[in-house]
Parts: structure tokens; C-alpha cells; sequence
């Protein structure tokens, strides 16, 4: 996380207040006994992955979860010991065995995956390997096929040098009202479970994702895995509103320059917007570069003060164009807000996702690393 320097031109505020509190909250609406795993992948959904695990571990979590071994080579670097689920797969022995070295759990989908981790572990000597094997129960991307899941954790078991930690799968679509396909994944990862001689008592099972773990205590087993609730974000309108999850991050940038145009002037690229009339327009030093994207042109305001300033014209790669016609007090080097809390009012990236046919997700994700992270 940086500080904030006086001649920053765009920055992403984070607040590792709200994202403990959030852990804490939905810890609180968990089954008893049930664990949360903290998702800090795509650099904790671009909140800045070390400050969002810190900040989760402190607020109960006793896990992590991320996509790539570089993503758990760097809270390792930072001296964050929990234990590390790798959500995606890893084809290679050189990533194994770094994954092996550092402490950080690999997913497994396979026996020939499985038999390579027990080569590997057993060259290395030590402690066993410890693994977690995932089944498909309807997403139809990683995973063993849910029908041999039972029959594949015995053979792992039978792998010395490995300890299979934990076993779990993913729904597919567990934030749309709709329930029918969610009740399958569920009752297909029991089948497996079930299926053991000792029913998984060994085993942490897990499925929930956010909508999954907001849906109810069913869907809980041993585990959830929480992303986007976990940073202050509803999965779906009908999921968690009741929770009051306290957004964490906040996008706000510099007026750069404003200038008065007469009517009919032509605003940015391709002169989309026209001036219906004498305008005053401000210019921000933020764009597409910095994830605000370019089919959010002509939809989308920031707000000064509490107020709305429409955007107008083509967002460009590195500046954005507002109508501060009704904002006299606006002036250059102002602060507008894009994206949180600004007075009363608020701009969450929902409404961005909802007018770009997109997701909340992939709004957060977006924006990219020339937007410093600082910590409020």
C-alpha cells in the first residue's frame, strides 16, 4: 500500500477496517463450527491481496484462498503464514515443487496430478505433501467427475507422501433465485462424501462460494470460501442485504483542467456527446488504462462534494470528461469521487457492472496497478 502523494493523479482508497469487520460479520451468520477461507485472488479483487489477507486472518478467517502460485508466493514473501489453497490447477513439476517449499496447498483433479505430488514429496523428504482434491458437480471446468470422486480419494489416501487435507467443488449458480442446479451440486459433492468409508470426517468439504455461503447454513459444511461479500459486495440483490457488509474500496481521481464551451461544442473521441449548451466540463486524470471502462461512456457520474457531475463523451485511455456546468465551486486539483462514499451519497460498482451488461467482479478487478492502493 503507498501513501498518498499531493500530486497523485488517480488512487484506489482501501479500507482494511471495513474488510475485518466484514469477515467478522460473516463469520457471525456461518453454521457453528463452520470455517471461513478469505479469497484474495486477482490481488484481493484489486483491494491489494496482502493488505485484504491481513486484514481477513484478523478478523477470523483461518484461511486463504487464490488463483495462482505467484499470488501465494507473495503472501508468503510478506510473511503470512495460514494455510494457502491454490484454486487453480498446476501442471508442472517445477510448480509443484515450489508450491511444495513454500507451504501452499495445491488442487488437485487427478491421479496423475495426485501421483506427481507424491514424487515430489518424496524426494524432498519431510512431512507429507498436503493436498485438496476437487470434483466437478456441474461447473464443467476443474475438478475430477463427482461419479469416481470417492473411489479418487481412497487412491490418494493410498499415496504415501501425500496428506489430503481437503475435499470440495464450486457452484455454478448459486447467485440466481433459482435453486434447482445448486441443489444438484449439493447433493452430488454429499454422494461423494457419503460414498467414504468414514464419511469425511478427516476431510474439511466445502462449496460455498459468496452467493453460496448467503444462501443459507446448508450450503456451509466445513468451510466457505468468500470473495466478493468479504469486500463489502451483495453477489445478487435477493443475497446478504440483510448482513449490512461494509464496502472497502473507493476510486477517486483529480480535476485536471476545466474549461467553458459554447454550444455545440464536440466532447472527446468521435464527438459522441455535443454540448447542448454553453457547458462547463472538467477534465479528470483517469481512463480506460486505469480500469474505468470505455463502454461505461456517457453512462456513468462522479460525485463532488455529495453531487453528481455526469460523465460526457468517450472515456479515453487516460482522462474522463465531466459536465460541471451546475458545480461552480468545482476547481482545478478538486477531488471527485467514481466509485464509494462521498457525503451522503455513494457510487457502488453494481451501477457500473449494470450499465456495461457486466459484473461486480470484473469491475473490481479492472483496476489496474498504476493506481496505487492506499490504505484508509
Amino acid at each position: 500500500m503507498s501513501e498518498l502523494s499531493p500530486i497523485q493523479r488517480a488512487w484506489v482508497e482501501v479500507s482494511p477496517a471495513a474488510i475485518e469487520s466484514n469477515a467478522r460479520t460473516l463469520l457471525g451468520h456461518l453454521k457453528p463450527g463452520t470455517q471461513l477461507m478469505a479469497v484474495v485472488k486477482a490481488d484481493g479483487y484489486g483491494h491489494g491481496a496482502v493488505t485484504v489477507a491481513k486484514a481477513a486472518l484478523r478478523g477470523g478467517a483461518s484461511s486463504l484462498g487464490v488463483a495462482t502460485l505467484q499470488e501465494g508466493l507473495e503472501l508468503r514473501a510478506a510473511g503470512i503464514n495460514a494455510p494457502i489453497l491454490l484454486l487453480s490447477a498446476l501442471h508442472t513439476a517445477d510448480e509443484l515443487t515450489r508450491c511444495n517449499e513454500r507451504g501452499l496447498m495445491p488442487t488437485l483433479s487427478s491421479l496423475e496430478e495426485a501421483s506427481l505430488c507424491d514424487r515430489i514429496s518424496a524426494e524432498r523428504g519431510g512431512e507429507p505433501f498436503p493436498v485438496q482434491l476437487k470434483v466437478d458437480t456441474g461447473m464443467s471446468r476443474l475438478g475430477a467427475d463427482w461419479r469416481i470422486g470417492a473411489e479418487l480419494v481412497q487412491s490418494i489416501r493410498a499415496l504415501p507422501n501425500l496428506q489430503l487435507v481437503g475435499l470440495y467443488s464450486h457452484l455454478a449458480c448459486a447467485d440466481i433465485e433459482e435453486e434447482t442446479t445448486t441443489r444438484l451440486q449439493h447433493d452430488r459433492l454429499n454422494a461423494v462424501i457419503n460414498a467414504l468409508p468414514d464419511q469425511g470426517r478427516d476431510l474439511c468439504c466445502h462449496l460455498a462460494n459468496s452467493a453460496g455461503t448467503l444462501h443459507g447454513h446448508e450450503l456451509h459444511l466445513d468451510m466457505v470460501r468468500v470473495g466478493l461479500a468479504l469486500y463489502g459486495q451483495q453477489p445478487a440483490r435477493h443475497l446478504g442485504a440483510e448482513l449490512r457488509l461494509q464496502p472497502a474500496l473507493a476510486v477517486r481521481a483529480r480535476v485536471s483542467l476545466i474549461r467553458d464551451v459554447p454550444a455545440g461544442t464536440g466532447v472527446s473521441y468521435g464527438h459522441r456527446y455535443i454540448t447542448p449548451g454553453a457547458s462547463r466540463l472538467a477534465v479528470v486524470a483517469i481512463g480506460y488504462a486505469d480500469g474505468v471502462i470505455r463502454a461505461l461512456s456517457g453512462r456513468i457520474h462522479a460525485l463532488h462534494r455529495g453531487s453528481p457531475l455526469p460523465q460526457v463523451g468517450a472515456i479515453t485511455m487516460d482522462q474522463i470528461v465531466l459536465d460541471a456546468s451546475d458545480h461552480s465551486d468545482l476547481r482545478i486539483g478538486d477531488t471527485v469521487t467514481l466509485l464509494g462514499r462521498d457525503g451522503e451519497a455513494s457510487i457502488e460498482p453494481q451501477e457500473w457492472a449494470h450499465q456495461c451488461d457486466s459484473i461486480t467482479w470484473e469491475i473490481l478487478c479492472g483496476f489496474r496497478k498504476r493506481l496505487p492502493r492506499v490504505e484508509v
